[in-house]
């Protein structure tokens, strides 16, 4: 199972365009603090929520691929689905000092940025999952870019609540990442559906009474 300590992003660099320290968050990851610092990402068809807590300027950051994953299976417990990584990500914001009652989120991404992402709806489903979460947890959104076709990368400041957000030319390198990971997922996706065991059931026959037909 995922921890919290596998799943925290670790990139610290320093921002040489907003002049700050900044921590880079990468699928399947997430980052807490509650410094004056700013949490980045870049996005396709996977969502980022944004959360803090505006008293204490405590706030972070996920990045999760899918909404959720089979409720049987072990792997589910992972960053990589929207459930497990909401819930890691609000109880670090909890331990590290936020108040539940004061919590309020922006959420960012779902882009269908490739033909075989729009086929399974992977980015509307990740949208209509996070807002679906946040609204039976009681956590409001305050602000939303979900959708379309675009890559977006998200540039947080959880001290202040501020979200710089830029949409993605998809001529450039990022994008070109971004394309590459989600036909990755594509391909995995389509492979474990065609994997998926068939089952049939088996029982007896039934003797159906034959009625005269309707003149």
């Amino acid at each position: 199972m995922t921890t919290a300590r596998d799943a925290r992003a670790t990139r610290h660099y320093f921002d040489s365009t907003f002049s700050c320290q900044a921590i880079k968050v990468l699928p399947n990851e997430y980052y807490v603090t509650g410094e004056n610092l700013m949490i980045t990402t870049v996005l396709g068809s996977c969502v980022a929520a944004c959360i803090r807590d505006p008293q204490t300027g405590v706030g972070g950051m996920n990045h999760f691929m899918l909404p959720e994953g089979d409720s049987q299976s072990p792997a589910s417990a992972t960053m990589r689905y929207g459930a497990f990584a909401m819930e890691m990500l609000i109880n670090e914001l909890l331990k590290a000092g936020a108040a539940r009652e004061r919590l309020e989120a922006k959420v960012f991404g779902g882009g269908a940025v490739l033909s075989a992402m729009q086929q399974m709806n992977i980015g509307e489903r990740n949208g209509q999952f996070v807002l679906s979460y946040l609204k039976t947890e009681g956590i409001p959104v305050k602000a939303q870019d979900l959708g379309d076709i675009y890559a977006r990368r998200v540039n947080y400041f959880p001290h202040d609540g501020r979200v710089m957000l830029r949409k993605m030319d998809a001529r450039t390198r990022a994008s070109e990442i971004i394309a590459k990971r989600e036909e990755a997922v594509a391909q995995t996706l389509q492979a474990k559906a065609v994997a998926k065991p068939r089952v049939e059931l088996f029982s007896m026959p039934v003797r159906r009474k034959v009625s005269a037909p309707t003149v």
